[in-house]
């Protein structure tokens, strides 16, 4: 596999940072994650290690090079960094069960494969488009969906940060089906917690990659994200993929 890189996490204006992230690989796959620890419940952080441990192991384990089946592989990691937060929470006698949100994503045989829960998000961005993008799990989100409200909107919705779907809560998320795309040469994968996304614009995160490399220009929109969002300014994490094969093998067989 030909690709590179990015990953940065910055505390933002917050007394700590909360977000977590994880890059895993080897010659025949890749898997990329982003945790944002919940501030509203204590112990955000240490939700959201938790996770990002658990999905390393877990590709470690079954990374062969390859894994057999990666919808699988996705949806037991996301449920097994769950009951992993609850056993931890328990076991350190935390009062209040600490929660996160996650964005995944597993690249193989030339196609990515990508799953989440809650609003940390996934992207990925093909010839200046978003070809395919998350859904948050917000109650902002649910007020799109059902046309009550535009989605230029959200962003200043009194709402907006109500997440409906998390890691560490006292029910099991529901998880949504895993997605996936044949990659293409300059396809972007674009993982990242809600302090990147929310103040920026979907243009601007477009036009500030268009044509560019990733790694130069993704800290200029951490930056824009950061001035934009000022004293208010939460985690922000990233981690990007910049897929650099002319064709793929999943392409090829398709």
């Amino acid at each position: 596999m030909k690709y590179s890189l990015f990953q940065d996490t910055r505390a933002g204006k917050r007394p700590y940072n909360e977000d977590r992230l994880g890059c895993w690989q080897n010659n025949s796959a890749l898997l990329l994650a982003v945790a944002d620890g919940m501030g509203g419940h204590a112990h955000g952080e240490v939700a959201a290690q938790i996770a990002v441990d658990h999905f390393g192991q877990a590709f470690a384990n079954a990374a062969r090079p390859t894994l057999a089946a990666p919808e699988q592989f996705l949806n037991g990691a996301v449920r097994q960094a769950h009951a992993q937060i609850l056993e931890q929470a328990q076991q350190r006698k935390l009062g209040d069960t600490p929660r996160t949100t996650v964005v995944a994503c597993l690249v193989q045989d030339g196609r990515a494969w990508w799953t989440h829960v809650g609003d940390s998000r996934f992207y990925l961005i093909r010839k200046g488009r978003v070809a395919a993008r998350t859904r948050d799990h917000t109650y902002v989100q649910q007020l799109v969906d059902s046309g009550k409200i535009r989605e230029e909107a959200a962003e200043n919705h009194p709402d907006r940060n109500r997440v409906m779907r998390c890691l560490g809560g006292p029910q099991a998320p529901e998880i949504d089906p895993a997605q996936s795309m044949v990659l293409e040469k300059d396809d972007v994968l674009l993982l990242c917690s809600d302090g990147l996304w929310g103040p920026l614009t979907q243009r601007q995160i477009l036009i500030g990659l268009i044509g560019r490399d990733p790694a130069l220009a993704l800290p200029e929109l951490i930056a824009l994200a950061e001035a934009r969002a000022g004293a208010q300014c939460d985690n922000i994490s990233v981690v990007a993929m910049h897929w650099q094969e002319i064709e793929s093998a999943a392409a090829s067989r398709e």
